[in-house]
């Protein structure tokens, strides 16, 4: 009986450092995984982050050169006065047409990419792009509305956009909007200049 002891507790000595050894083992392939695929993960999201950042840029951009040409044409039908007027010629109509094309793909490219606060904003900001362009065309539309009132609908879904893009990117903190001038950058007036 006494060497059947001695052989359970050498059996026992033998076999709890093999468990020690196995248990570690594993243990280290289960830590070692879990990071691979949390690394794999991380490295994913940045670089699907950094091709969202680019399609909402881009998408911004090619609505804010559409927006700034319905301006110059609105200028030249006498909506608006400021931008340089830009007659619709068909040399100019065709420059807007392949603008149009760019940030119709863009928008595509945005579908694919962005969340789905951020392609409903987009939406939203090509409806008041839309109307800027019928205006400046004199489109006639059901409902009467002035370019003032338009382009503010256009600067509200704009900033709508710009606030979902970056929610969806993880940026913090707001966009200023229409922070003043300067008064010594003011332009002066005739009937404020010095006589």
């Amino acid at each position: 009986m006494l060497l059947d002891r001695e052989c359970m507790v050498s059996l026992t000595d033998q076999i709890l450092p093999l468990v020690g050894v196995a248990l570690g083992a594993v243990m280290s392939f289960l830590v070692s995984s879990l990071n691979e695929r949390t690394r794999w993960r991380r490295q994913q999201s940045v670089r699907w982050d950094e091709h969202r950042l680019t399609a909402y840029a881009e998408y911004a951009h090619a609505v804010k050169e559409l927006a700034a040409r319905y301006q110059m044409m609105a200028a030249a039908r006498g909506l608006v006065s400021g931008p340089m007027p830009l007659e619709p010629t068909p040399e100019v109509l065709a420059d807007i047409g392949e603008l149009e094309s760019r940030r119709s793909a863009l928008s595509e490219t945005l579908g694919l990419l962005g969340d789905t606060e951020a392609n409903t904003a987009s939406k939203m900001l090509d409806h008041c792009l839309w109307r800027l362009e019928c205006l400046a065309r004199g489109v006639a539309t059901e409902v009467e509305q002035n370019w003032d009132e338009a382009y503010q609908e256009f600067r509200d879904a704009r900033s709508r956009y710009v606030e979902r893009a970056r929610a969806s990117l993880g940026v913090s903190g707001v966009v200023a909007r229409d922070v003043a001038w300067p008064a010594a950058w003011r332009p002066v007036t005739r009937s404020s200049s010095p006589q």
